[in-house]
């Protein structure tokens, strides 16, 4: 008893001696802990839940002990872990965190890893930089897997899953065809939306691009909606003038097609009386317009253009004279009976311009007497007022006849 006395005496006082010391559990290193020699850099770490995380904890990368954790303590609804990590470290500015564990049932640890996936290492982690929350997680612990598994077994739906299952075994005994058949149509019809993805993809932009000219005309539309009550109310008021004209294009349609029904033979023959008359103007399509370019240089084809030569023009002219009636123009007289009346000059071409220098035709007044021997008979014209008659133009137009 004494002995027994004396140990617990012994333990009270290394306790107060403790107590008094400032003493703390947490202080204590754990096993297998990293020991920092040298400079060091700590990072605040935010979690959403440390689990059991305790001080002296390990922190790794890449499952290699590299710092510890140096305080945990709950900030509002955020848990911050304080670590410590050698300054020969160089982590990224957005590095993450991960509360993992050792074994199924082993300590907790901090471990750090880069970025993943497109994201990029960025920066550098330097002393009194945060985690954010954004950036850590932690594992799921394996009494979270068994609570969730008690709640199941025990309060869960166990009894209600044998239920379904007997169920759904009712209803597919005897349907396996039918429930065949639904499979490979819902396959046919998965299969056929995987072919079209990127016409319902189209389709879907269209209609959101449709979507958006609608919101932009929305006043538009607005307002259009807003009138149709009142040009609903007038077409109802027309309504009867509506009716009759529709029976009047009703009873149109019935004399038009009584028309065309009696006038089909006639119409069918005209057109036929037609055809070789269009064919002979389709034929003469390229002719007829170059004939109708004479009406922009009448009386002379466009071709007489190039027969000018300077200040005269190239000109070849046949005459078919008829004496008798030329000289009963020029003179105004009738020949006597006797002898030949007439006489036809053979065709002369006669140039317009005049190379031999031929002297020039004056314009006789008319008003002296004049007397000429044709054909061997004397004819004399006193006081000839004819303004346009000159012997020597008669001389130049029927030589060896008129003297």
């Amino acid at each position: 008893m004494r002995r027994r006395t004396t140990i617990m005496a012994g333990v009270l006082g290394l306790a107060m001696l403790l107590t008094g010391c400032d003493f703390s559990v947490y202080s204590l290193p754990l096993p297998g802990g990293a020991k920092i020699k040298g400079p060091s850099y700590t990072v605040t770490v935010e979690f959403a839940d440390v689990l059991d995380l305790v001080p002296k904890s390990s922190v790794k990368v890449d499952d290699v002990t590299v710092g510890t954790v140096e305080k945990v303590w709950l900030d509002g609804y955020v848990a911050k872990v304080r670590i410590k990590l050698p300054k020969s470290l160089e982590l990224p500015d957005n590095e993450r965190a991960t509360i993992r564990q050792t074994s199924l049932l082993g300590e907790k640890f901090v471990s750090l890893a880069a970025p993943s996936g497109s994201e990029q290492p960025r920066g550098k982690l330097d002393n009194g930089e945060i985690i954010p929350l954004s950036r850590t997680t932690s594992n799921v612990e394996v009494e979270e897997v068994l609570s969730a598994l008690s709640l199941l077994l025990n309060g869960g739906g166990v009894a209600q899953l044998q239920i379904i299952t007997q169920e759904l075994n009712k209803a597919m005994t005897g349907n396996e065809p039918a429930i065949r058949s639904v499979l490979t149509q819902l396959n046919t019809f998965v299969g056929t939306l995987d072919q079209n993805k990127e016409r319902i993809i189209t389709a879907i932009a269209a209609v959101d691009a449709l979507a958006k000219k609608l919101n932009a005309q929305k006043a538009t539309l607005a307002t259009a909606i807003d009138s149709l009550p009142k040009s609903i109310a007038t077409l109802d008021k027309q309504r009867a003038a509506l009716v009759k004209t529709l029976q009047a294009l009703a009873t149109l349609g019935n004399t038009a097609t009584r028309v065309i029904t009696a006038s089909q033979k006639d119409l069918v023959a005209n057109l036929q009386s037609l055809y070789p008359i269009l064919t002979k103007l389709a034929e003469a399509g390229e002719n007829l317009p170059k004939s109708l370019e004479l009406l922009f240089t009448y009386p002379f084809p466009d071709a007489a253009a190039k027969a000018v030569q300077g200040d005269f023009t190239n000109l070849g002219i046949t005459l078919d004279v008829n004496t008798q009636k030329a000289l009963q123009g020029l003179l105004g007289i009738t020949l006597p009976t006797a002898g030949p009346t007439s006489i036809t000059v053979p065709r002369l071409s006669v140039p317009v311009h005049n190379p031999t220098g031929l002297p020039s035709l004056p314009v006789p007044t008319g008003t002296a007497t004049t007397c000429t021997t044709i054909l061997g008979l004397p004819v004399c014209t006193p006081k000839l007022n004819r303004s346009g008659f000159d012997p020597e133009l008669a001389k130049v137009l029927m030589p060896g006849v008129a003297k």
